[in-house]
């Protein structure tokens, strides 16, 4: 039985913690995820969204679906002391190596486990990849209309209202639920897990399932064709040129832009 009100999913992810050196697999140069993975600081603000909302609309759901490794929980359970009342983990070896567009597949088969939200909010990128697309691809493959860059989001009458960031100021966006949205940090201010909350994390159910049971194939490298052969220090920056203005240094600046042709 659907749960009544609004129905929100909050794509998260559990990243090594950044205070700590990260380190490189050698076999497969790709980023160590071992032990302990904390809550992505850029879905903490998705999810106190997702709070938000379900309490303006006067009941609902928030769950979670998150992909990680060796069934890692840490970061899911910080979510769900926060508010969040279930989960969905998608953890499987084969997974290892996916690409964005792999990653948005399964996050998008998860999404469709919980019986169809109203809202998917995800962060705008996660802060160990960077890749910024996971959010749009999952609308794609969900069928659903994409906001981007939302610093504030309204959700009522079976439509979404968004203030959708831009260099100039902000758009307002609207579109019908269901829809995907991806926030802005600073979109809210995550509240932090009360020690009720925490306690009440423990025994919150956490379904999880790997890439054969979402019907995920080909996962990992074989899905993302693709392979990191080599990763290399950056070369140092070397110190510029200081051009001393004798009267005539527009010169020796107009030189130098030449020579780079630049103008």
């Amino acid at each position: 039985m659907s749960t009544p009100g609004l129905r929100v999913a909050v794509c998260v992810k559990q990243i090594p913690d950044p205070a700590a050196p990260g380190a490189l697999d050698p076999a497969t140069n790709t980023l160590k995820r071992e032990g302990k993975l904390i809550l992505d600081e850029s879905d903490s603000y998705g999810v106190e969204m997702a709070l938000q909302l379900v309490d303006a609309a006067g009941g609902g759901e928030v769950s979670l679906v998150s992909m990680a490794p060796n069934g890692e929980t840490s970061g899911l359970r910080t979510a769900l002391a926060m508010g969040a009342a279930k989960a969905v983990l998608v953890s499987d070896p084969e997974l290892q190596g996916s690409d964005a567009l792999t990653t948005a597949k399964v996050l998008a088969k998860a999404i469709e486990r919980l019986d169809g939200p109203d809202l998917v909010i995800a962060a705008t990128e996660s802060t160990d990849g960077y890749t910024g697309t996971v959010p749009e691809q999952v609308a794609e493959l969900l069928g659903r209309p994409s906001v981007t860059f939302a610093k504030h989001i309204e959700a009522a009458d079976g439509m979404l209202k968004v203030q959708r960031q831009t260099e100039e100021g902000y758009d307002e966006v609207t579109c019908p639920l269901p829809a995907v949205v991806s926030v802005t940090a600073g979109v809210v201010e995550p509240r932090y897990p009360s020690f009720k909350g925490i306690m009440a994390a423990k025994s919150k159910p956490v379904d999880e399932v790997t890439a054969a049971d979402l019907g995920v194939t080909p996962a990992g490298w074989a899905g993302a064709g693709q392979k990191i052969v080599d990763v290399a220090q950056a070369e140092a920056r070397q110190a510029g040129e200081i051009v001393e203005d004798d009267g005539e240094g527009y010169a020796k600046v107009v030189a130098f832009l030449e020579n780079l042709k630049v103008i």
